[in-house]
């Protein structure tokens, strides 16, 4: 089944325009492998973090829009545990729910 998925990363904001522009294609060329479609990517841009992550007060936060299979979450969360540029990362299934007719008298 086809879930519609929403990944928000956070960058290291050090690095340059071209290296996040690599890191995005990278993972949505991941997904891509992995069966997911429908892959839509925005750079948020640089952003001051709530609080201190990995040493760093500000990132860059890229939000990841797809569908696809449960699986293609763990291969994709699991490449951004072993990357040195993502200091955060969180996915969410944007799966809502039809709302039930209201059956009150009027």
């Amino acid at each position: 089944m086809q879930t519609v998925y929403e990944t928000m990363y956070i960058l290291r904001p050090d690095l340059g325009d071209e290296q996040v522009e690599q890191i995005i294609s990278k993972y949505e060329n991941l997904l891509r492998e992995q069966g997911a479609d429908n892959i839509q990517s925005q750079n948020r841009g640089k952003r001051r973090l709530a609080y201190e992550i990995k040493k760093q007060r500000d990132g860059i936060y890229i939000q990841l829009n797809y569908t696809g299979p449960g699986k293609v979450i763990a291969v994709l969360e699991r490449a951004m545990r072993l990357s040195e540029e993502v200091i955060r990362y969180l996915t969410i299934n944007q799966q809502v729910k039809e709302p039930k007719a209201s059956t009150e008298a009027a």
